[in-house]
């Protein structure tokens, strides 16, 4: 049997593997994703002076389109100011029929996949202001539980992912109050966004994703800088991200949904 010196055997192999590696590269599917924001006013971005070009969800679309790894990323930013978890219950009828009618204008491209990205907690934190505050952790996961076993019953294939509430300053009052009593409550929703996703990884696999948590303590340490000042009944309070702040929770946000992907 005639036999090939290893010399010139590794260079065909080092060939093969390149072909190998650039087929594989090259024939990689890119992804269109379709994303709802559900949230309040920092998804919506109503503090921000151009809410229309610097909102979060708008800075998350930028972010995954220049990654290449996305044929198309389209959104409906449905964040409404000063709403809880309780006006996206279907129940309410209020924000819940708009979260529909954007993800079926969205979902009628169905080679795309659909994501619901939700970010609910601050409003219903508070000591008195929103509807329905103050909110307990406990009503807290069964809102979030109702909204998404509907959407999930509409929207078989979607995706979700549960975006941690940030982090406000403890003598926050505007025409609501929050205070140290809210900001105490919300902590403790944490919890329960990770025992939600626990407990959909068994009737959901693959559907219900965890949003990356450092946005809170990121948020804490850096709000003279990222969140914008406002004055209120108790001094300048911090609840709002700034134009940079937004870039900042884009950036949190995408690791989430990225994940999710």
């Amino acid at each position: 049997m005639k036999s090939f010196p290893v010399a010139k055997l590794i260079p065909r192999l080092l060939m093969l593997v390149s072909v190998l590696l650039l087929t594989s590269f090259s024939s990689g599917k890119r992804v269109k994703l379709n994303i709802v924001f559900i949230g309040d006013s920092i998804t919506e971005g109503g503090a921000l002076k151009q809410p229309s070009l610097e909102a979060t969800p708008l800075i998350v679309q930028q972010i995954l389109t220049s990654k290449g790894r996305f044929s198309s990323v389209n959104i409906a930013n449905m964040g409404y100011s000063g709403h809880t978890s309780l006006d996206f219950l279907p129940a309410t009828n209020t924000d819940f029929p708009k979260v529909i009618e954007a993800a079926n204008a969205l979902n009628k491209d169905t080679s795309a996949t659909l994501l619901f990205s939700i970010m609910l907690g601050t409003n219903d934190s508070a000591i008195f202001g929103p509807n329905g505050s103050p909110i307990s952790a406990e009503q807290y996961d069964q809102n979030i539980s109702k909204v998404i076993d509907i959407l999930l019953n509409q929207f078989p294939k979607a995706k979700f992912v549960l975006q941690y509430p940030l982090w406000y300053s403890a003598n926050t009052q505007n025409n609501a109050a929050y205070l140290e009593e809210g900001l105490n409550r919300l902590e403790s929703y944490f919890p329960k966004i990770d025992n939600l996703v626990k407990r959909y990884t068994k009737l959901a696999p693959k559907r219900i994703f965890a949003g990356d948590k450092s946005g809170f303590d990121f948020f804490k340490k850096n709000h003279t800088t990222l969140f914008k000042p406002e004055q209120g009944k108790k001094g300048t309070f911090y609840l709002h991200p700034n134009a940079e702040g937004s870039k900042e929770l884009a950036r949190i946000w995408v690791k989430g949904i990225l994940k999710a992907i």
